[in-house]
Formats: structure tokens, sequence, C-alpha cells
């Protein structure tokens, strides 16, 4: 956990806004779900949670498990089909928040991940597949960022190869996959049939542009596979029909997150972060065990790794107008400021408001002479106009 002073919270709202703006002009409507739940709701949509992975607690007047959530895709998966369910897909909702999971890397040590996300219930296949890809690139750009690359895989390609074998062959492989170690998957896949292990070994190179895609659906086309591949080239040619082509790459053998979805799986990155700034994909199996089986997709976006993101690439927030005036608290050009929503406090004397501005963020200093930029102390022409100067 950690705090977050002024500066820090005012670009972290200022960031989240603009996300939150973006998915609203897309009909995006935000949801807020409480900050923990029973653990019974978050284990129906994510599956048995790891102990280390999830806090836990007993929630006092129910004596029911809860816990402080590490995702908010299941609490709106209950949302939709409970308190929603009177409403006609499909349903576009938004959300800001923050869930508690343990970090992966060893450098991450905050287990606080701020996010803003989206799910889109309702529709299927391709169709809403491409509206989160186009949405999540829209999005990143309003934030500022220029270069990012949206990598997307499929969840069916890995599920299909790996299904026939024993989970701790499934865990092995996997978990050489994500590293792209191509000994280790060809070592563990040695006592395979030859078909089965040269599909799997050939995972750790299929990944890249348009020829990796098809080449991969030629070398899967007699596996259980090759439906999930076919997909992911048909989507992969979508998107660039659709103008998303410089943003996009693709892998056959991506393996994060393949237990959870059923289809599309993507992750969105940008210079300036180890880490992906986004992630999602499709997940048509979760609204059915809340009661209600529609397709599902979402994806969101660390708010973290994006500034990150906007940090390395130059991209500072433009700072707000926010003026210490030289009077006392009831003088009149600070009900003036006000008025037009610029933040505005008294100060005793002109060194005293440079000081205390310098300090706090605030932009111009006002005093019975005129205007004052802060960063040079230099007089300047009202940034405002000339009302609020008597």
């Amino acid at each position: 956990m950690r705090d977050l002073l002024p500066e820090e919270a005012a670009a972290r709202r200022g960031l989240a806004r603009q996300l939150l703006e973006c998915f609203a002009l897309h009909g995006y409507a935000v949801v807020t779900p409480p900050v923990f739940e029973f653990s019974e709701v978050l284990e129906r949509g994510l599956g048995t949670l790891a102990p280390t992975d999830v806090l836990r607690f007993v929630e006092p007047e129910s004596g029911e498990v809860a816990a402080l959530r590490p995702d908010m895709t299941p609490q709106i998966a209950r949302m939709i089909a409970t308190r929603l369910s009177e409403r006609p897909p499909p349903f576009r909702l938004g959300y800001e928040g923050t869930v508690l999971r343990r970090r992966t890397g060893r450098a991450r040590k905050h287990r606080q991940i701020p996010q803003v996300g989206v799910e889109l219930a309702g529709v299927a296949g391709p169709e809403g597949d491409l509206e989160l890809l186009s949405l999540a690139i829209a999005a990143l750009r309003r934030a500022g960022l220029d270069r990012l690359t949206l990598d997307i895989g499929d969840a069916g390609v890995v599920r299909a190869l790996l299904a026939p074998l024993s989970s701790e062959l499934q865990s092995t492989i996997s978990d050489a996959l994500a590293r792209k170690d191509a000994a280790a998957v060809a070592a563990a896949c040695a006592a395979l049939p030859a078909q089965h292990g040269d599909a799997l070994r050939a995972l750790t190179t299929l990944h890249g542009g348009r020829d990796a895609l098809v080449e991969g659906v030629q070398r899967l086309s007699s596996t259980a596979a090759h439906g999930s591949a076919k997909r992911l080239l048909a989507l992969f040619d979508a998107a660039v029909a659709c103008g998303l082509g410089p943003d996009v790459s693709a892998d056959l053998g991506e393996v994060r997150g393949f237990a959870y979805y059923t289809g599309t799986i993507f992750h969105a990155y940008a210079p300036g972060t180890g880490d992906a700034v986004g992630s999602g994909g499709r997940y048509d199996e979760l609204l059915a065990r809340f009661g209600w089986d529609l397709p599902a997709a979402g994806f969101a976006l660390d708010l973290d790794r994006v500034g990150e993101a906007l940090l390395s690439a130059g991209v500072v927030s433009q700072q707000s107008l926010r003026v210490a005036v030289v009077g006392p608290a009831d003088d009149p050009r600070i009900t003036e400021l006000r008025k037009r929503g610029i933040a505005a406090v008294a100060a005793a004397d002109k060194g005293a408001a440079l000081g205390w501005a310098r300090a706090w963020g605030f932009s111009h200093v006002l005093d019975a002479s005129g205007w004052v930029d802060v960063s040079s102390g230099a007089s300047i022409a009202s940034p405002v106009g000339d009302e609020a100067k008597q």
C-alpha cells in the first residue's frame, strides 16, 4: 500500500478522468463495485483463489469470508446478472478503482493496483473484440501515448494443445511458453507424440505480424488448435482492415490468462515501463456462472504503468490555473476567480504567496500590481481577463 501526495494524486485523477471520458464517448456507463466482495462471488468468477494472492477476512456481521477484490470483473458480472438484469443487452460498463493482488515482478512491491476499465457483455465474437481493441487504443492515445502496441492472442490455441496432458505437464509447458524458453518446451515435450510435440515447440516462435499467424495456421492445421489459430488470424485481418494494423501484433503461444479467457487475449505495451499498461480478453463463460449466459469481454488499464509510460514519453499534463491572491480571505478577487472555476486562496504578502504557491503547485500570484508567474517570478498579462484584477 502507499500514499499519494498532492501532485501524484492530481496526476492520477487527471489521467483517470481522461480515460473515463473516452469510455463515455463510446457509450460506456460507469459503475462502482464495493472494495471487498464475498469470496464465493470472486471464486465463482475467477476460480479458486490462492491464499497468497488474496487478502481475506471474516465479515463480522454475517460470518462470511470476504476478500479485498483482486479483480473487478466478477463483481460487474454479478451486477449484470442481478441488479441490471431487467435492462436489455448489450451492457457497456466502465469502472475505476483499486484491486489488491500480489505482484509477480521482483521489483513490484505494491499490491494496490489502480485501474480503469470496461466490460462489454452481450456482443459476441469478432465484433465485440474489435470494439474493445479500438477502444483501448483510443483511450491510450487520448491519454497521450503515441507509441503503443496491442499484442493479441487466443486462449483456445494453448488450451487445446495442453488439454490431453497431465496437470503437472500443463504447468511445466505453460511456464516455459510464458518465458519463450524453447529448450524447456522441447524437454517437456520429449515424450509426447511427434506431431503434438512439434506443435507445442512451434508456439515459442509463432509471434509477430501476419506472416507468423499464417505460418501458425499451417503448422497447426492437423491439431485441435487449428480452429483457434484461424480465429486469431481472422481477428488480426479485421483489426488491420479497421485501421489498427500499425498498433497490433500477435502471439499464438500466449499463455497469460488462458485458463480464464475463452477466446481473444490482448496486452497493451508502451515504451518506458516493463509491464503491460493494460490487458483484457474474452470470457464468454463468466456470466453463465452468475445465471445469465451472455458473451462478455473487457479490459483494464493499469494507471501506474500508464503513468510511467507517459513520463517516459515526456507527456506532461497541462497545469491548471491556481492562484494565490495577496489579500484577505474575503477579497472579492478570490470570489470572482472561484466563480470562474479557478482555484484561489488568500496570502498575506507577495513573498509568502510565491513561496507557498511554489511548494503547493499553484501557477500564479495576484497582488495589487497585477499577475505574477510563479515559476519565473515575472509579472505577466492576465491569463483570465481584467475582471479579476480589481
